[in-house]
């Protein structure tokens, strides 16, 4: 991770195809295409990798969670859990819509703790919202009873998390719903980009119109076709796809490097006294694009961190300062700072963080380090790293 790393002629050749046809948008224009549809391409083939009906591709990450939500009629007032650690388009897509992001605790997962979801749960609450940060994913089948029980969606934000399975499921096929990214630092990558897939033919239906102003897509002249519904333009462009299509039919070769480079430095990191991994659920396996480790206090964690950064190690991340990762730094959210006034249903329905309610999730984050896994990385460099690192930890316990 991520997928640009490795970026050569196969995807310059999809690229190519487009420029060569002139078409950059994926719809219309069937003339001058060539017989070429990168959007199309690419959709079926994440929903034959991801063991899927459908998928459903959009403009970003963000829109694929906001697309997924609208396709399941989410909006005005209706609740979406969340956890505490996650990015920031999680809540921005919910309030886009007019509902009201719910955020709970997470666990030694670093995702959400089922425990804290079924406090949450209210009459208002609609979904419940896992994000498989950083490679890993939550406790899925606990997550599945509890949207059972309550009669919920389950919504898998995937997006960093593509190429991980869960008891032998890829990650965002086990939901009702499942989102990925592919921006530019993604483990693979449209340069900008995202996807919704689903089994629910009513969901896809839905994302398929809404993505495009309320298109059907029914027949062959774009102008003609009907809006059963309003909708929005979240499309993707054919060169973003175009690159999409390259990466997805190499994402078992990058998965391969980064469980490589993974596996080296856990190798070196695991026999030191004091250092401990996030749990990864039983019959789960990480995409292995980022090492998260645990330290024995929030001091020395922030401590390793700097030093690895004097030491020349980058890439390697302390979410607990971080102002786009974990809550402590979202006073817009808090604060709901808009540029227009924002939804009643919002307003009243917001729920009140006050300092120091998030204690459990702070017991994990504020001891975390969070170690990107490159692609670039070969073996001579991954051990010469993995050795630095275990070097400098050592010296900071």
């Amino acid at each position: 991770m991520p997928g640009f790393e490795l970026f050569g002629d196969k995807e310059r050749n999809q690229v190519k195809d487009v420029l060569d046809s002139g078409v950059l948008m994926r719809y219309g224009f069937d003339g001058m295409r060539n017989g070429h549809w990168k959007a199309l391409e690419l959709e079926k083939k994440l929903a034959k990798r991801m063991q899927t009906n459908h998928a459903q591709l959009l403009s970003s990450g963000t829109a694929a969670l906001t697309v997924a939500l609208a396709s399941a009629g989410i909006g005005a007032g209706d609740e979406v859990i969340i956890p505490s650690f996650t990015f920031v388009a999680s809540f921005e897509s919910i309030l886009a819509l007019g509902a009201i992001p719910v955020m709970v605790d997470i666990d030694d997962t670093l995702t959400l703790d089922p425990s804290a979801v079924e406090q949450a749960i209210t009459p208002n609450t609609r979904v419940i919202m896992p994000v498989h940060m950083c490679g890993s994913m939550a406790d899925l089948d606990a997550l599945q009873a509890i949207c059972d029980k309550h009669k919920l969606i389950l919504l898998e934000d995937a997006c960093q998390a593509i190429g991980g399975t869960y008891n032998g499921k890829p990650l965002g096929s086990i939901g009702d719903l499942g989102c990925f990214s592919f921006d530019y630092v993604k483990t693979i990558t449209c340069g900008e980009g995202g996807a919704m897939i689903t089994n629910n033919e009513n969901y896809y239906r839905n994302a398929d119109h809404y993505s495009d102003h309320g298109h059907d897509h029914i027949g062959n002249d774009r102008g003609a076709e009907s809006h059963p519904f309003l909708g929005y333009n979240y499309r993707i462009s054919e060169l973003n796809a175009a690159v999409g299509v390259a990466q997805v039919a190499r994402l078992d070769e990058f998965l391969a490097i980064q469980k490589r480079n993974y596996t080296i430095l856990r190798n070196a990191l695991e026999p030191i006294e004091g250092v401990s991994f996030r749990r990864v659920p039983e019959g789960g396996v990480e995409n292995y694009s980022f090492l998260n480790f645990y330290l024995p206090s929030e001091e020395i964690a922030e401590r390793t961190h700097t030093a690895f950064g004097k030491e020349g190690v980058d890439s390697c991340f302390y979410w607990y300062n971080n102002n786009w990762h974990y809550y402590k730094k979202w006073d817009h959210l808090k604060n709901l700072e808009s540029l227009a006034p924002v939804a009643k249903d919002v307003l009243e329905g917001m729920p009140n963080y006050p300092d120091g309610h998030f204690k459990k999730s702070d017991h994990w984050m504020g001891r975390t380090i969070s170690c990107l896994i490159k692609l670039g990385w070969n073996e001579e460099v991954m051990a010469e790293r993995a050795a630095l690192m275990a070097s400098i930890i050592k010296k900071q316990l």
